[in-house]
């Protein structure tokens, strides 16, 4: 009697615990997003903007051994055009044959305008906790909010463009490492969560459309801006994949993948992370 009493109390404890599960669940979604409505309230308040205006004057400012500046820099719409450059980025540049997204595209204009050494600038490019982002993703940031209010209008219309779409949706839905995970382990489904982050459905054009325009972002936890390039390194560092280097092929293809997911999306950069 004893023992079925305790089964039964068993069985009643297993069928309550999803349920209780679903309500935390719940509740902490809609505490982080109330939270998230607070910091966005007055978006004035913004951190990362502290950093755009640092990334504008870096890009005025003549610096490297060439001491010039990024004006004569071409991120598609022309020597120094900003306004509106991130939202039709990834693009195929000819003076480089290769597909950018801004990240790259500001590497290379800083390597071959400014005379700055390669190898320097992707050694440690991505800040620690609490460290201010460093200064090409500075300029990132500014080039990033000079698109904000607009809407992610790549074209991808050449070959070697819609090459790098493909490429990063293989990559995308990838498994591989020594934990056997692909990005999509975690984006492509609705509803998942690891610790209190919810986790975006990149894979799902509605969801990618919300978030990815959102990068670059000032995030909380860390104390500093972050780009779409270091939010790929911190992931693949997660996965404990190899070290994933900023402007390799790699990356530039996820990324290309990741904006055509969220084509016609509004890009909101910076933007404000937990």
């Amino acid at each position: 009697m004893r023992l079925r009493r305790t089964l039964i109390a068993a069985a009643c404890v297993a069928v309550a615990i999803p349920f209780i599960a679903t309500a935390q669940d719940a509740d902490t979604e809609k505490g982080i997003e109330k939270y998230r409505q607070m910091l966005r309230k007055d978006p004035w308040t913004n951190p990362g903007l502290l950093d755009a205006d640092r990334g504008e004057i870096l890009w005025k400012t003549p610096r490297g051994p060439k001491n010039v500046s990024l004006e004569q820099c071409d991120l598609g719409k022309g020597p120094g055009k900003v306004d509106g450059a991130f939202a039709e980025l990834p693009r195929y540049f000819a003076d480089a044959d290769r597909v950018m997204d801004l990240e790259t595209r500001i590497l290379w204009c800083m390597e071959k305008l400014q005379g700055f050494n390669r190898a320097d600038l992707v050694k440690r490019p991505h800040p620690g906790g609490g460290q201010p982002i460093k200064e090409l993703g500075a300029i990132a940031t500014y080039v990033a909010s000079k698109s904000s209010g607009l809407k992610f209008a790549a074209k991808a219309e050449l070959p070697k463009e819609k090459d790098a779409i493909a490429l990063g949706e293989v990559l995308f839905n990838r498994r591989s490492g020594p934990f056997d995970f692909a990005c999509s382990t975690c984006h492509a489904s609705s509803g998942l969560r690891i610790r209190l982050q919810g986790l975006p459905f990149l894979a799902d054009p509605k969801e990618a459309r919300e978030v990815v325009g959102q990068w670059p972002a000032y995030r909380v936890s860390s104390a500093h801006v972050m780009t779409m390039q270091h939010r790929l390194y911190d992931c693949f560092w997660q996965m404990r994949m190899p070290e994933l280097q900023l402007g390799s092929e790699l990356s530039v293809a996820l990324i290309a993948y990741l904006v055509k997911m969220a084509e016609g999306g509004e890009i909101s950069a910076p933007g404000l992370k937990r």
